[in-house]
């Protein structure tokens, strides 16, 4: 029996850690998200998009080991409440991270500074809602009930001045352009929610008919440098070779090379790496409908600027800033260029499939 105690104690202490390692990865996605849209930092904007499958894959390891909990050691009373409040806060937790995520991605999209009237008024809500968090977080890991009714008093006052905010907004000359901007923005959010919980719905029914998981997403990667004649290359064909089930992988320059940079063809060659895909291509070739398609744009060289006006929303951005293509005859630099992007490549595919990427 003693045995049986300690073993559902170690669980209970695994599930906790796990998800108090959850709400500081959620936490540090609002403050970045937070921070990026202060500052205009569109990089810190996209890592915090990327960050999120860490997230993902957490809230999916934290539901498995409360459904094998309950499963093992048929929880009742205190334990059985807990471990129904720690499934739905995994769930809270998971969809702040999104709120994180589509904070983010605004930042991304936004071309001119705030207000200074809207600075300041940002300022203080996301003060007041970080705080919040924080205090809801440390209730939650604490079990103390009485931090968590002091922090729901917050979060009702804080929604009275929303809607003073929302109301000085609506005053100003601008407030039917704001007023029909805001509503469509809810609308198209509201039909967006339904569709995904649409999709969660399905993958469900699917799972308890025939016991098929859901697949786990492939991930489309561009890569742009200035004449698609050795770096995009290089990248590409690394990526398919190293993670052909993670991703699907292509390349274009700014302008196309005249030819392929001989090095790199003599390099790939030696290394096993595809030759014969090497296809030269500039972003003439790519079309709006392409672009949008991909999730992650890897700019090799100068800045995204040079390349895109805008990006698109649910796309996200790296500068690798490889520097200059080395001489045809420098091998030498071809082979540092080679490690650079076998380092970058599997940092950005374990960040988005975890250690098992392939």
């Amino acid at each position: 029996m003693k045995h049986l105690e300690e073993r559902l104690e170690n669980d209970l202490k695994d599930i906790h850690n796990r998800v108090a390692a959850q709400a500081d990865m959620v936490e540090k996605a609002v403050k970045n998200a937070v921070h990026a849209l202060r500052t205009g930092d569109k990089e810190l904007a996209y890592t915090t998009v990327l960050n999120d499958h860490a997230i993902n894959r957490t809230m999916r390891e934290i539901d498995k080991k409360c459904h094998s909990f309950i499963a093992i050691h048929l929880p009742t009373g205190r334990h059985l409440r807990l471990l129904s409040s720690v499934i739905r806060v995994n769930i809270e937790l998971e969809r702040i991270g999104d709120y994180a995520v589509t904070i983010a991605r605004e930042v991304a999209q936004i071309t001119e500074p705030l207000s200074p009237a809207m600075t300041r008024e940002l300022d203080r809500v996301s003060d007041e809602t970080l705080l919040m968090l924080r205090q809801a977080i440390n209730a939650f890991n604490d079990l103390n009930a009485e931090m968590a009714r002091s922090t729901m008093v917050l979060a009702r006052q804080m929604e009275s001045d929303l809607d003073t905010i929302y109301a000085e907004m609506m005053s100003s000359n601008q407030r039917e352009k704001i007023k029909e901007t805001l509503a469509v923005f809810v609308v198209f959010t509201q039909l967006k929610r339904v569709a995904d919980q649409a999709i969660n719905l399905c993958n469900d029914t699917v799972f308890v008919d025939v016991g098929e998981q859901e697949a786990p997403e492939v991930f489309k990667v561009l890569f742009v440098d200035e004449d698609n004649g050795c770096l995009g290359q290089l990248a590409e064909a690394i990526a398919r070779k190293s993670y052909p089930e993670s991703g699907r992988y292509r390349s274009v320059g700014l302008k196309a090379a005249a030819g392929l940079h001989p090095g790199m063809v003599s390099f790939m060659q030696e290394h096993g790496l595809e030759v014969g895909a090497l296809d030269i291509a500039s972003l003439q070739d790519l079309s709006q409908h392409d672009l949008v398609q991909h999730h992650i744009i890897v700019c090799l060289q100068g800045d995204i600027s040079d390349y895109f006006p805008l990006i698109p929303f649910h796309t996200s951005v790296l500068q690798w800033n490889l520097g200059p293509v080395p001489d045809d005859d420098d091998i030498e630099g071809i082979k540092n260029v080679y490690r650079d992007l076998v380092l970058h490549i599997s940092d950005l595919m374990v960040l988005l499939r975890g250690e098992g990427a392939s």
